[in-house]
């Protein structure tokens, strides 16, 4: 008699029990006030400039991890830097939101630096365990990326050209669904007793809380009206509304003015409520949408 036997639910595909053990922290994060929210397009440019940079931090490391361990027979099978990788596309758009001084730009919460190093030390130390974070964040963002791409373009008036988006943009992956399903097949491939199997998914779980964490402290940094440590200095709404006006009817502002236009909108005063529920949520809402179309 197998060990697996022994426990029927674990002898189901490590896919499938990815999704099993992950499924109450999901249906938390898809009843959160900003899921609807963000839904109706009412999302921040602010808030998402800084997701995007704590996302560039948590890439740079799980990438550097991957690439550590894409001969380690337990995490080989699931490399594909060409279709996956999104530390390139990450740079691409922190450089449109922020300028070409981007790096110097960027903050990186204590929370999200807490993220980066349990990827250093999984990756060093238990590289079986890369396959939860790495199944959590890139079948997730390849799920749930066109929705929220779209979502995103249209509330943030983002060029239709894709300038700001090209993490969501997977330019080596032709059929979402067909990846899927070789991605999904690979991991279930891999060989794992039953001790890593129950390893992986608590992996999995610390994966998706450790997410909420690095959110949270983007609100805190949000509310306390910062960013890089220093006050943000809020510009008029009604001004940016007439800045953007004024080029209805004219010809279309050249990438740097429109950059600049960003940055005015972007520093807009919300509410400690709307900060709270953006910050909290845009995570909520790209693992929840992710999660169920995975």
């Amino acid at each position: 008699t197998s060990v697996l036997s022994l426990f029927p639910s674990m002898s189901k595909d490590l896919s499938e029990l990815m999704k099993e053990a992950t499924k109450e922290v999901h249906e938390q994060a898809e009843n959160t006030p900003f899921m609807k929210n963000f839904q109706k397009g009412q999302v921040s440019l602010h808030e998402f400039k800084l997701v995007t940079a704590s996302l560039y931090f948590i890439y740079s490391a799980l990438e550097e991890e991957t690439e550590r361990n894409k001969d380690n027979p337990v995490y080989a099978p699931v490399h594909f830097p060409a279709e996956l990788h999104r530390k390139a596309a990450l740079e691409k758009d922190l450089e449109y939101f922020y300028g070409s001084n981007w790096r110097e730009e960027i903050p990186c919460p204590e929370a999200t630096q807490k993220y980066v190093e349990r990827l250093h030390y999984v990756g060093k130390n238990h590289p079986e365990l890369l396959v939860a974070h790495a199944y959590t964040r890139y079948l997730g963002d390849l799920s749930g990326g066109q929705v929220l791409k779209k979502i995103a373009q249209k509330a943030l008036q983002l060029p239709s050209t894709g300038e700001g988006l090209a993490f969501f943009t997977f330019d080596g992956v032709s059929n979402a669904t067909k990846f899927k399903q070789l991605y999904r097949s690979r991991m279930n491939a891999l060989e794992m007793d039953l001790a890593t199997k129950k390893r992986v998914l608590e992996e999995a779980k610390k994966a998706f809380l450790l997410n909420i964490q690095v959110f949270e402290a983007l609100q805190e940094l949000v509310s306390k009206g910062q960013e890089n440590g220093y006050p943000m200095q809020p510009k008029a709404e009604l001004r940016t509304r007439s800045v953007n006006k004024s080029h209805e009817h004219g010809p279309a502002p050249g990438k740097e003015s429109e950059r600049t236009n960003r940055r005015h909108t972007d520093m807009m005063p919300t509410t400690p409520l709307v900060r709270w529920i953006l910050a909290i949520g845009f995570l909520a809402t790209t693992v929840a949408v992710a999660l169920f179309a995975m």
